[in-house]
C-alpha cells in the first residue's frame, strides 16, 4: 500500500505536520523516496503511526513514547504516573461540576469562592475578596470555619461593616467589634491558626496586612483588628481556665 504523506495522514486521522514532527523526534522512520523525490510510506509506517497515536491518546508524553513503545524498564512507572495524573484530573473535573451546579442553583457570580455560593449575593466586594485570599492561604480544614462564620450573620453583620463610614464614632465601632468577635470565637481557626496555613506564616501575615489595608476603610479595619484581638484574648482565657480545671497550673503573672 505505497502512499504519500497526505494519504498516510488521512488513513491515520492525523495531520501531515504531526507526521513530520514524529520524523523530527525520531519516533517514525523516514520512508524511502520514489524516483520523483516523494516519500513512499508502507504498511509498517502506518502501524508505527497508529501505535504512536495510541500512546499519545493514553497521555504518554512524546518524549517518552520511544521508551514506552520499546517496552523499557521505565514503562510501568510512566503508566503509573499517568494513572495518578488522570485521577487528579478526574477529581478536578468532578469538583468543577459540583461547583458549577451550585453556582447555577444559587444564581451566584461565576467567580464566587467555592463553598460560598449560597451567601454570595450578600457578601460585599471586600468580603468576597478577603475570602478568596483566605482560602488560598489556608488549607481545606479552615474552610468550614469560615463558611460557618459567614453564614451565621452574613446578611446583617457583613452589611453593617460594609456600610461603616471611615469616621464612624467609637460607640458604633465597639458594637460591631463585639458582634464580630463573637463570630470569630466560634471559628476553629482563631484557636489554632498556624495549623491551617498553606503558606508560611510570614507570607500569610504580609498578604493579609496589605489586603486589609487596601480593601477596608480605617474604621472598618479598626473594627476587624480589635475584634480579632478580642476573640484571641477570649480563646486564650478559655484555654487558661481549661488548664487550671484539668490540674495544669496556669502561667504566673509577672
Amino acid at each position: 500500500m505505497p502512499c504519500s504523506t497526505r494519504q498516510l495522514a488521512d488513513l491515520a486521522d492525523t495531520a501531515v505536520n504531526a507526521i513530520r514532527h514524529y520524523h523530527r523526534l525520531g519516533l517514525l522512520d523516514e520512508p524511502e523516496r520514489r524516483h520523483n523525490g516523494y516519500k513512499q510510506y508502507e504498511v509498517r509506517h502506518l502501524v508505527s503511526l497508529l501505535r504512536i497515536r495510541r500512546l499519545a491518546e493514553l497521555g504518554v508524553p512524546l518524549s517518552q513514547i520511544g521508551d514506552v513503545s520499546a517496552g523499557s524498564a521505565s514503562t510501568p512507572g510512566v503508566l503509573r504516573d499517568l494513572y495518578a495524573e488522570l485521577q487528579r484530573r478526574i477529581e478536578r473535573v468532578q469538583k468543577a461540576r459540583t461547583d458549577i451546579t451550585a453556582i447555577l442553583r444559587e444564581g451566584a457570580p461565576t467567580d464566587v469562592p467555592a463553598g460560598f455560593e449560597s451567601v454570595a449575593s450578600r457578601l460585599s466586594e471586600a468580603d468576597s475578596s478577603v475570602i478568596h485570599i483566605y482560602i488560598h492561604l489556608h488549607d481545606q480544614n479552615a474552610l468550614a470555619g469560615v463558611q460557618k462564620m459567614v453564614e451565621t450573620d452574613a446578611d446583617v453583620l457583613s452589611a453593617d461593616i460594609d456600610r461603616l463610614p471611615a469616621d464612624a464614632d467609637e460607640e458604633t465601632r465597639q458594637l460591631l467589634v463585639n458582634r464580630l468577635a463573637r463570630n470569630l470565637i466560634d471559628d476553629p481557626w482563631t484557636s489554632d491558626p498556624a495549623s491551617r496555613l498553606s503558606k508560611s506564616g510570614y507570607v500569610t501575615a504580609q498578604t493579609f496586612v496589605h489586603a486589609m489595608s487596601e480593601l477596608y476603610n480605617p474604621a472598618q479595619l479598626d473594627v476587624i483588628v480589635r475584634a480579632s484581638s478580642l476573640a484571641e484574648d477570649h480563646v486564650c482565657a478559655m484555654r487558661k481556665a481549661s488548664g487550671q480545671a484539668d490540674g495544669v497550673p496556669a502561667p504566673r503573672e509577672t
